[in-house]
């Protein structure tokens, strides 16, 4: 989520600094990743309990939920650019909704149909669309194991040998731009890890780890902008390999590079596993927990934050403060959502037990989730 901040806001200095400057994959790579693990978290049993019906019914209220996220994040966008405009005199809502200004209903009509997606506002759109694909790959891994790899690798190869894609700009005629046909490879591999349908490696192996702790150093010479603006002939080796599509249909290496960078992340993290959600790490983790409010108001804070760090000149001093008022937003904004969640209006004591088996009333119900993903102890 703090990532996803920084990404997101234009003029960052702190966006030279994220792991994705470091290497092939980036902080996306480790959100849908991570977001098949969820799904699998949180829809897999539903279908193994309830069958293809209820399974599918649930990913649609999901689908719903997301797809109404988006559009009011868009709504809420258009309204702090008109507001920074009104009172700042800048010229925001043009520069970054000029559509909305010059063709109104085609913009619209885009928007609510998800064939526009303005800068930045991919993700979700993305995260729907393969929501979509659950049901047809769990229903296939019930005709044959291999199923689900064999539409998912053909998804993939389709993207790269016909240019499948999405309509994601009706003025320009590209596709979206994180491209959910090849970006579903990633989602999958996730999903079907906790699904258990993919064996994992076994943590710390010497060669594994040695190959993919050399693949992830030499990726490193071919992506730190440092090193590129020393060695500019670094540029031509890496062409060799990327192309100007590489983020939006995932290239391979990316791939590969995530993969090796997590397997690698986890080996070394294990011994202290336990550890993790202490001091620190459970303030995070009550972020990732909630990670859809997070994201949603990330991406708002991403933008403000960037109009406040043009007024005050893009000194280092006011990005940094507002990169770390930005990180306490959202850990204020985890900490709402959970106390909502929990919903505190309702009755906090219980009848004794033995009314509560005569009135058979189940005194705690589980909250519906609103969260993307779910961390997983």
């Amino acid at each position: 989520m703090f990532i996803i901040f920084i990404a997101h806001m234009p003029g960052n200095s702190w966006n030279g600094f994220i792991p994705a400057r470091f290497g092939f994959s980036s902080g996306a790579e480790l959100f849908v990743f991570c977001s098949g693990l969820a799904s699998a978290i949180a829809f897999g049993g539903t279908f193994a309990r309830h069958g293809m019906s209820i399974g599918t019914a649930r990913i649609i209220h999901r689908i719903w939920q997301v797809y109404w996220a988006e559009l009011c994040l868009v709504l809420a966008l258009i309204t702090l650019a008109a507001a920074s405009d009104a009172i700042f005199g800048l010229d925001i809502l043009r520069a970054q909704f000029g559509p909305l200004l010059t063709e109104p209903g085609r913009a619209l009509l885009g928007i609510v149909t998800l064939t526009w997606q303005p800068d930045l506002l991919d993700i979700l759109p993305m995260y729907i669309a393969i929501l979509a694909m659950v049901p047809v790959m769990i229903g296939a891994r019930r005709l044959h194991p291999l199923a689900p790899f064999v539409i998912s690798l053909s998804l993939y190869a389709a993207v790269w040998s016909a240019g499948l894609n999405l309509p994601g700009n009706p003025w320009t005629g590209s596709g979206w731009f994180l491209n959910p046909f090849a970006w579903q490879a990633l989602f999958f591999i996730g999903f079907a890890i906790r699904m258990k349908w993919l064996p994992v490696p076994r943590l710390a192996a010497p060669k594994l780890m040695l190959a993919c702790a050399i693949f992830v150093a030499a990726s490193v010479p071919l992506s730190f902008w440092v090193i590129l603006e020393r060695w500019p002939e670094l540029n031509g080796v890496r062409d060799l390999f990327f192309g100007p599509q590489e983020k939006t249909d995932l290239h391979p290496l990316r791939i590969a590079h995530f993969l090796a960078l997590a397997y690698l992340v986890v080996s070394l993290i294990e011994p202290w596993r336990a550890k993790l959600g202490q001091g620190a790490g459970r303030v995070i983790s009550q972020i990732g927990q909630q990670s859809l409010a997070t994201f949603l108001a990330s991406v708002v804070l991403a933008r403000f934050g960037a109009t406040l760090a043009e007024l005050a000149g893009g000194s280092e001093i006011a990005v940094a403060a507002i990169n770390i008022a930005a990180f306490a937003a959202l850990y204020a904004v985890a900490r709402t959502v959970r106390w909502f969640m929990q919903s505190p209006w309702k009755a906090t004591t219980q009848a004794p037990v033995s009314l509560q088996r005569a009135l058979e009333v189940p005194f705690h119900v589980d909250c519906p989730t609103c969260m993307l993903m779910r961390s997983a102890n």
